[in-house]
């Protein structure tokens, strides 16, 4: 009996280490391709929409399999390395190209952060995914246990949104203090690239649902509230 617990737990970190391993890895190919805005059927999309969903349902795996203080640290984490990632690019893209470089102003011109674009993006991150962590906890704490996939799809109807609204209006909105810079748009454009962004987020979550099946559930009754 032992043995089989013990195999239980050590597949459950297995699958939680794996988890965390792959939001962050997701979370950075998010924030590098979002600086390309592609087109889907005519329509304007940040190319890091395609994969950037897939980190909500990663984040409620690592809930489940780690609990609740193990996906806040997570989602903190991976916004701080995001962020030192976009410092980094930085300084690479303004040093020097050796001579026999040919490369120096096109990585630069790809590389470079955006920083209205990364801001933007870091800060919808950590709302968004903030309050995944709340919705998800509640849930299987207040509601049901049962029927995992309601529990995911709960969470990332209501944290999708708000991660739209955070990254489209910081990113592109003609706030205040932004109504001069380059990359603002008029806000008809702006509310373009949320119904566009949004519906691709959807579709993406919602194809990714089944990967909260990958480990066995923990027992929730068991756990203090705070874990």
């Amino acid at each position: 009996m032992r043995g089989g617990t013990a195999a239980v737990e050590n597949t459950v970190s297995r699958v939680g280490i794996a988890a965390v391993g792959a939001y962050v890895g997701a979370q950075v190919v998010a924030d590098i391709t979002s600086v390309k805005i592609g087109t889907v059927l005519g329509w304007a999309v940040d190319m890091g929409t395609w994969i950037y969903p897939i980190t909500f349902t990663l984040r409620d795996v690592v809930h489940k399999a780690l609990g609740r203080r193990a996906a806040r640290t997570l989602v903190i984490t991976a916004a701080a390395v995001n962020l030192a990632m976009a410092a980094y690019l930085q300084w690479v893209a303004r040093q020097p190209s050796d001579p026999s470089y040919a490369l120096g102003n096109e990585f630069a011109a790809v590389l470079a952060p955006l920083w209205r674009i990364a801001i933007a993006s870091i800060l919808a991150e950590v709302v968004s995914e903030l309050l995944d962590t709340e919705v998800y906890h509640w849930f299987v704490r207040r509601v049901t246990t049962r029927h995992q996939w309601a529990r995911v799809a709960l969470s990332n109807a209501a944290s999708i949104p708000v991660d739209n609204v955070v990254f489209a209006v910081g990113a592109f909105g003609a706030l205040p203090f932004l109504k001069d810079h380059p990359l603002t748009l008029p806000w008809p454009a702006v509310w373009s690239i949320f119904v566009v962004n949004l519906t691709v987020k959807a579709a993406v979550s919602a194809l990714s649902l089944p990967l909260i099946y990958l480990s066995a559930d923990r027992d929730w009754h068991a756990d203090p509230d705070d874990a």
